[in-house]
């Protein structure tokens, strides 16, 4: 009997990728009504929700992140919170404090915690570069234990917890850069680019119109979390395994294999959490696409969301003009795809 477990819930999960493709259709649908263009974007964002990851995004001011997030919490029924990072905001002002009442049954002074703006499901952490780093390592701590702790005692956030934290890419002075081991934290990197001339045209009209979209639940908080679960059920082959750590080592200097191009332009590379966030963003979005199975195409779309973060160039690149896209373009054209 226990041999039929894992085919039952194979076919199981099969079903509700079904079900998860439409709602993918539906969500992507419903946000097009208030956020014009940017389906790409729209769709790493829900890549990363269903692997339990965090995104950062980056985009010039303007560019509608606030209205995107706030649409996508009321799409997916969740609770929504936005914290403005500003250069005097304290730890104790995101994660919550504890304030001396009094008792008025006992007449007893106590402590009682205060929740901060972290406790909520999706939280839109704008310009997390603006404000001081002991309040951006509170921040990436909850992000990684999912929890808050205060005064010895700790209190669990509601899941699913996911982070959307935002970088403005053009204005640096008076901000405090992430170092590269608290980025490692995100799972992407999502570049918000300009819209079209036709996208912004649409943009302008809608918003400049007295109507409003209504956005209605798509999918709700039970079944995103069964869903995060059937991701990280999904299997994947030594192939596609391999192709990843393949990738994410190419962007590793003077590695006996590594390509000259990466050892001239690359001072430190991707570690192995970019192996593992190609493989688990792969699993996500063969899941939100209606598969149970995981295709080195799911690697590459991911790349560049995955390892931009991850690559530190030196002054040579600089000097050349070479981006972490530009590098990422050519390992992906360098690293040949395993045979099965």
């Amino acid at each position: 009997m226990a041999e039929n477990n894992p085919s039952n819930q194979e076919i199981s999960d099969t079903k509700a990728i079904a079900e998860i493709e439409k709602a993918r259709e539906l969500i992507i649908k419903g946000i097009g009504k208030v956020f014009i263009g940017q389906e790409k974007v729209v769709e790493e964002i829900l890549y990363a929700l269903f692997a339990k990851g965090h995104v950062l995004l980056i985009g010039v001011p303007g560019l509608g992140k606030t209205l995107l997030v706030n649409s996508l919490a009321q799409l997916l029924d969740l609770k929504f919170r936005r914290i403005q990072f500003t250069p005097d905001l304290m730890p104790s002002d995101i994660t919550g404090t504890e304030i001396l009442e009094d008792d008025p049954v006992t007449k007893e002074r106590r402590f009682r915690f205060v929740q901060g703006p972290l406790f909520t499901q999706i939280l839109l952490s704008d310009e997390i570069n603006r404000t001081p780093p002991k309040t951006q390592a509170a921040l990436l701590q909850a992000m990684q234990e999912r929890a808050v702790t205060a005064s010895g005692k700790t209190y669990s956030l509601e899941a699913p917890f996911f982070v959307l934290a935002t970088q403005n890419p053009i204005e640096q002075e008076g901000t405090y850069p992430l170092p590269e081991a608290q980025l490692d934290r995100f799972m992407f990197n999502i570049r918000i680019e300009y819209p079209t001339h036709e996208e912004e045209v649409t943009m302008v009209k809608a918003t400049t119109s007295g109507f409003q979209a209504e956005l209605s639940p798509v999918i709700d908080q039970t079944r995103i979390l069964e869903l995060q679960d059937i991701v990280r059920r999904v299997p994947v082959s030594d192939h596609v395994a391999g192709y990843a750590v393949s990738i994410a080592e190419a962007t590793r200097p003077n590695l006996p294999k590594s390509f000259d191009f990466v050892n001239d332009f690359v001072t430190w590379g991707a570690g192995p959490r970019a192996s593992q966030y190609l493989i688990l963003g792969g699993k996500s979005r063969a899941v939100l696409r209606g598969r149970y199975y995981v295709s080195c195409d799911d690697v590459r779309a991911l790349a560049y969301a995955v390892l931009r973060h991850r690559i530190m160039l030196n002054f040579n690149a600089e000097a050349e003009g070479i981006t972490a896209d530009t590098l990422i373009e050519r390992i992906l054209r360098s690293v040949p795809e395993p045979t099965h």
